[in-house]
């Protein structure tokens, strides 16, 4: 369906009404274990030999269906369900890299895949350097012959700082470097990294693919070989499998990600507008904004600007006195529902980094991380700016 707008896409992918008796919602296989009809199938099936399912945790008619719809969103040969995004996002970094290779990873970004970063160098020497990834030159400046993997995260998490795709993965294809961006933050709906370079994209489907906060998943989709090998190694040794439940959810809340992403972009536009120059507000962080550093390279490559941004209040104890004071936004972690929610990056997501690795992600103590949700927009704004109040 790859010739239909992205609004029609997101409704039928992964749709195979024929195989699910003309089901419009795809059914849920509650199954762990697979009978076979013959020994001749039956092994042909558990040796990949043919198509088939034998066992929940190497695939699942449900899961097929997510990873299918995935792989349509992506313009991917093919994806890979994950009980969570760092489920995807180990699987992809440890099939991309092993000891003694090195990787290049942006140094502003989602704390824990950094603190992943830092965790498999000490324990499996596999190396990363941290570089300003809003600077494509970054990239190419810091390969060394053992460099396997350029990690991008664009919008990169909490500031959404913007990575040039197009110019980071031709600088990766020049020196044989595979290329996997996080797009949980744009989403396919804004962005589809693929189509501008990368080998491989993953998600926190747990966010904006899900939609609704009532689940955890991830999902690695991209090129055919690299997938398998995913799946055959990672994916199969580590266990990280989604349940056939969540993924249904997944693929439901996939059903409206394009018309909850036009209103997630609009409300995070109107609010990044009107809150540059509120006397308590000394920084925007949002893509969308002509004085944002990255604002031209995310026009070129970003469809939407997305529903995430960066406030900065100026102190952390201002940040905790916004909260304290929100009646319509929510105080919560986690991101990409359909609800607004705010918190205090330093205190709670970068916590775990030093003052001094903060500080160079450029992470101050009174940055606030917006999920702007789908409300009335009047309604947040009036509900932040009484919190500032």
């Amino acid at each position: 369906m790859g010739e239909h707008s992205f609004f029609t896409l997101s409704v039928h992918a992964g749709e195979d009404r024929e195989a699910n008796f003309g089901a419009l919602s795809v059914p849920i296989y509650p199954a762990s274990v697979f009978a076979f009809t013959d020994a001749e199938e039956g092994i042909a099936i558990h040796n990949y030999e043919r198509p088939g399912y034998f066992y929940g945790r190497l695939g699942n008619p449900t899961v097929s269906a997510l990873e299918k719809a995935m792989a349509e969103l992506e313009g991917a040969d093919d994806a890979i369900g994950f009980a969570s995004g760092m489920a995807a996002i180990s699987a992809a970094i440890l099939t991309a890299a092993k000891t003694g290779d090195h990787i290049v990873a942006p140094e502003s970004m989602y704390s824990t895949t950094t603190n992943l970063l830092r965790h498999i160098a000490e324990r499996f020497d596999i190396e990363t350097t941290f570089v300003d990834a809003t600077e494509a030159g970054a990239y190419a400046a810091a390969i060394r012959p053992e460099t396997k993997l350029f990690w991008i995260e664009t919008p990169s998490n909490p500031l959404v700082g913007i990575t040039d795709i197009r110019r980071v993965t031709a600088v990766a294809k020049e020196h044989g470097v595979m290329t996997v961006a996080d797009n949980t933050f744009a989403t396919p709906f804004n962005q589809q990294p693929i189509e501008l370079g990368c080998d491989a994209v993953i998600h926190s489907a747990t966010k904006y693919l899900g939609g609704h906060s009532d689940l955890t998943a991830g999902v690695l989709a991209g090129k055919a070989d690299f997938v398998d090998r995913a799946r055959h190694g990672q994916a199969k040794l580590f266990g990280g499998n989604i349940a056939p439940q969540v993924a249904w959810l997944v693929l439901r809340g996939i059903k409206t990600l394009a018309l909850r992403m036009e209103r997630h972009n609009a409300n995070a536009m109107q609010l990044a507008t009107d809150l540059t120059g509120h006397p308590k507000v000394s920084a925007v962080h949002y893509p969308g904004l002509e004085g944002h550093k990255g604002h031209a390279i995310a026009a070129s490559q970003m469809r939407g600007f997305g529903g995430m941004m960066g406030v900065d209040v100026g102190t952390a104890e201002a940040a905790k006195d916004l909260v304290n004071k929100l009646r319509v936004c929510t105080f919560a972690t986690s991101l990409g529902g359909v609800e607004t929610l705010v918190q205090p990056v330093a205190l709670m997501t970068h916590a775990t980094l030093s003052a001094e690795e903060r500080a160079r992600a450029g992470v101050s103590d009174g940055l606030l991380r917006i999920s702007v949700g789908i409300e009335d927009i009047n309604d947040i704004r009036q509900d932040i700016y009484d919190a500032l109040a």
